[in-house]
Order: structure tokens, then C-alpha cells, then sequence
């Protein structure tokens, strides 16, 4: 077995009548799957792998980048709860991608999934056209419906990245 198993959850596809709200939930958790499980399967050292030299994205760094980006939107921003990154800190703001020998894939999805339930918690009953406490740097506030919308951009951009970084890992493709 290797170190990034996880229980098969599947993907559930969003519902093609959903509501507004449900369509929102319907991609946001499916593109969460998919970065799970585009993670699963490997070892902690080929999620710490990078594709190019130049490079420090890597599979176990967007999953923590996730949880990062979870919390600044949902708790920080949108909530107005206070900026205490995850893994970034005043000296290493892209802490999420830099790791050591002893991080692993299961100490990055627990983290990950406690900032997805704190996420969902923060936005439920929630309208979508209720705005954030947080303000973009001209002082707009967000909507809710924006930051369902970011994140899903958010997690669509990363999941492509992650596909080029499985594929260069063990030739796993799709999903």
C-alpha cells in the first residue's frame, strides 16, 4: 500500500438542473475530489517531486496550497476571521510548498479536509449575494457567489497542473 491511499470516495458529478447554490457546491466539491485524488496512490517522496528543475510545484505542495487558499477565502475574507496561514508565515509566505522529510501526504489532507469543513461551515446559509467582511485592495467586498466561483477557477487551474504532475510521476492520466 502506498503512503497516499485514501477510502475511494467518488467523484460525484454536479447535477445538470441543480439550483444556483447546488450547482456552485455540486463543481466546488468536485474539483476538490479531484485534487485528492490525483494525490492518491503515490508515496509521500513522488507527491514531494517536482516536474521541472525550475519548479517547486509539486502534488503534496498544491494540496497544502489548498488548504491555504480554503481558509483565506472562506474564513479570512469572506468570514472576516483572522489571517493565520496554515503553513505560510511572515518569513515564508509559500511555506505550503516548501516541506521537510518528515511532512506527509496524511498530515496534508487532514489539514486539508478540516479547512474544506471549515469552508463549508462558514458558508452555509449563506445567501450568494452576501458580501464579505474581507475587501479586495480597492475596498469592494466580495459576494459569496465570486468566491465559490474563484475557488473553483482556483481548484480547475491546479487540478491541470496536477494532471502534468501525476502524469510525469507514473503516466496516470485523466480524471
Amino acid at each position: 500500500m502506498t503512503t497516499s491511499e485514501v477510502p475511494s470516495a467518488q467523484r460525484a458529478e454536479p447535477a445538470l438542473d441543480a439550483s444556483e447554490r447546488a450547482m456552485l457546491d455540486g463543481w466546488l466539491d468536485y474539483h476538490r475530489q479531484t485534487l485528492v485524488e490525483k494525490c492518491s496512490g503515490l508515496t509521500d517522496d513522488e507527491l514531494k517531486r517536482t516536474s521541472v528543475p525550475t519548479s517547486e510545484l509539486t502534488l503534496l505542495g498544491l494540496l497544502r496550497h489548498m488548504a491555504e487558499v480554503e481558509r483565506w477565502w472562506f474564513v479570512t475574507v469572506f468570514a472576516g476571521g483572522t489571517d493565520e496561514g496554515v503553513y505560510g508565515t511572515d518569513e515564508d509566505p509559500d511555506g505550503d510548498f516548501h516541506f521537510g522529510p518528515d511532512d506527509t501526504f496524511a498530515e496534508a489532507l487532514a489539514t486539508w479536509r478540516t479547512e474544506v469543513a471549515d469552508a463549508r461551515a462558514r458558508a452555509a446559509g449563506r445567501g450568494l449575494d452576501e458580501l464579505s467582511t474581507g475587501t479586495a485592495r480597492d475596498g469592494q467586498h466580495f459576494n459569496l457567489r465570486w468566491v465559490y466561483t474563484h475557488m473553483i477557477e482556483e481548484y480547475a487551474r491546479h487540478n491541470g497542473h496536477a494532471d502534468l504532475l501525476r502524469e510525469a510521476i507514473d503516466g496516470a492520466t485523466g480524471a
